[in-house]
């Protein structure tokens, strides 16, 4: 069945002369259309084409709370549903991918970073930008701080969402968020882009400063030293793109209060404390190192907080002792 399907696509994908992606996707939505209608379904579905056959799995949430569970349905009923879809609904669907061809391509590039040219600034700061077969928006909320566009100019960003609104396409750009960062190191440092070093975290300020750790999957590397560069060689172009974005990159580890230890840098922690009940560590540095830990306006602890999930309180080493001699006498809480 699964093969069937393959080649359906390749044919089909040939005639109508779309990429496969986009008739594949099509293809999912008329089974998905084909699955609520036959079921009486109305929740969310996804669809999948495994070596093993037809996969539909219930959606359920959204963004990192997303979950799938599969559906209940029998082997031969989702083969005789897909047989229906691809000839019933799979025509609609196509028709639709035709018409709708630059949105379907760039939906299934949803998450990815894309390349334009503005065409057009807004009174609002909101920036058009030309990707080619359609047209998106990189909102002033989505732009760097200082940056500035001129029509003409080449922008780089992360597709942030492709939606429908009043049945017309919008795209939405974005240049502040986390995930852009990620797909830079994915695109520019080889051993990310092969997996050999996983991106575990990323916290950005943007236009400021951004934290990412990292984690090779070979002990006997060092991911962070891979990841900078000689002298910063390769840091520091991704850097330059994110408009002088400090980047620090730091090693990931399970070991939470090392993790925490580790995500302040460039300041030294000498004792950790944590607190699980609250998601909240206290941390103690040499007081010479206090302002350095916290960053201007509090921008190195809260990207710690952002990279860990910790509720950070940086504090001197003295006042840390002081507070565990309080507790350890029962008269701090």
């Amino acid at each position: 069945m699964v093969k069937n399907i393959r080649r359906l696509i390749e044919q089909v994908a040939k005639e109508k002369d779309l990429p496969e992606r986009v008739v594949e996707y099509a293809l999912k939505n008329a089974i998905v259309i084909a699955v609520k209608k036959a079921k009486r379904i109305r929740e969310n579905l996804d669809v999948e084409f495994t070596d093993e056959g037809i996969k539909v799995y219930i959606v359920r949430g959204k963004g990192k709370k997303k979950e799938r569970f599969p559906l209940d349905i029998s082997t031969e009923d989702i083969n005789r549903i897909a047989a229906y879809a691809a000839k019933e609904e799979f025509l609609n669907e196509l028709e639709r991918a035709e018409r709708e061809r630059g949105f379907l391509e760039y939906k299934e590039l949803e998450g990815e970073i894309v390349t334009g040219i503005v065409r057009k600034i807004y009174e609002n700061g909101d920036v058009l930008v030309d990707l080619g077969k359609v047209e998106a928006v990189l909102p002033r909320r989505e732009q760097i701080p200082g940056e500035r566009y001129n029509v003409g100019d080449r922008v780089k960003a992360l597709l942030l969402e492709v939606k429908k609104v009043h049945g017309e396409p919008r795209l939405i750009l974005s240049r502040t968020h986390p995930l852009f960062l990620k797909r830079l190191l994915e695109t520019e440092i080889p051993e990310v882009a092969e997996k050999e070093i996983e991106i575990k975290a990323v916290a950005r300020i943007p236009g400021e400063r951004a934290k990412v750790a990292v984690h090779a999957k070979d002990m006997k590397m060092d991911p962070v030293g891979i990841v900078v560069g000689l002298r910063g060689s390769r840091i520091q172009p991704i850097s330059e793109e994110l408009g002088g974005e400090k980047i620090d990159v730091v090693r990931w580890t399970e070991d939470e209060e090392e993790f925490i230890r580790r995500s302040l840098s460039p300041a030294q922690p000498t004792a950790v404390r944590l607190i699980p009940e609250e998601e909240r560590a206290e941390v103690a540095v040499p007081q010479e190192q206090l302002s350095l830990a916290i960053g201007r306006r509090g921008t190195n602890v809260k990207l710690a907080h952002r990279l860990t999930g910790w509720h950070i309180d940086v504090m001197s080493e003295e006042d840390f002792e002081k507070l565990t001699e309080l507790r350890e006498s029962g008269q701090a809480e």
